[in-house]
């Protein structure tokens, strides 16, 4: 690796910016990843605070505009892993129950794969589109949930509208078993792709929440074309 060194204007610091070089055998998509990754802030913040990926930074900043996870408040995160979102969940809500003046929150991760523990998190293996989920997910809340998340996203195709289509169909089916599982006046939140096809999906949620928002959170990198739903107020 080799480094460039500037100095940034007026502050007395230096910036760094770390350059990959390629190496044989390597791809030039890899190369451009590996150096994006090295200088991503998100990244270093996330090793410094402790978080299992820069994605729990999107939730936060989402959360901190809308304040759906609130101490007490039960949540089910779909497609949880690696666990970014939980992690973030369980110092919203109190999960641990270590704020002794607030409500304690209990949090739900559903996964196809195994998923490692996280403090204050319950997780299960299961796939939440086989009939009866819906079921099993209130079984497990013992009740139903105030906040379904995901962040999930399918396999990537490498054809960007198949790829839109996909995610689209995914957001969908969460939302379906959103529908089932939250109580009335809970949020959904998830995350879709632009491109164009998200129109039967804004109307589905608009008859079924009162508010419903697209956002571009600061932490989801400029040139993807990630945005994420933030339906509140779900109307039972």
């Amino acid at each position: 690796m080799a480094k460039k060194i500037r100095k940034s204007s007026g502050r007395g610091q230096r910036d760094l910016t770390v350059k990959v070089k390629s190496a044989r055998g390597r791809k030039l998509s890899s190369t451009l990843w590996l150096q994006r990754q090295l200088n991503d802030p998100y990244v270093k913040r996330a090793k410094a605070e402790g978080f299992r990926g820069r994605a729990a930074f999107k939730i936060l900043e989402l959360d901190d505009r809308y304040r759906f996870l609130v101490p007490g408040a039960r949540v089910v995160d779909l497609g949880c892993a690696p666990g970014g979102w939980c992690q973030v969940a369980v110092r919203r809500v109190n999960a641990l129950g270590d704020k002794s003046d607030k409500a304690q929150g209990t949090i739900l991760g559903i996964d196809l794969q195994e998923v490692e523990p996280i403090a204050g998190v319950e997780l299960h293996q299961l796939d939440f589109l086989d009939e009866g989920a819906d079921d099993q997910v209130k079984a497990w809340l013992g009740g139903k949930a105030d906040v379904v998340m995901s962040d999930m996203a399918a396999s990537s195709s490498g054809h960007k509208q198949t790829d839109h289509l996909r995610i689209i169909t995914l957001c969908e089916a969460a939302a379906m078993l959103a529908f089932d599982v939250l109580e009335e006046g809970g949020t959904f939140v998830a995350k879709v792709l632009a491109g164009g096809a998200e129109g039967s999906l804004q109307a589905l949620l608009k008859q079924r929440f009162k508010s419903v928002a697209n956002v571009k959170p600061p932490a989801s990198r400029s040139d993807s074309s990630e945005k994420f739903v933030v339906a509140m107020g779900f109307r039972g």
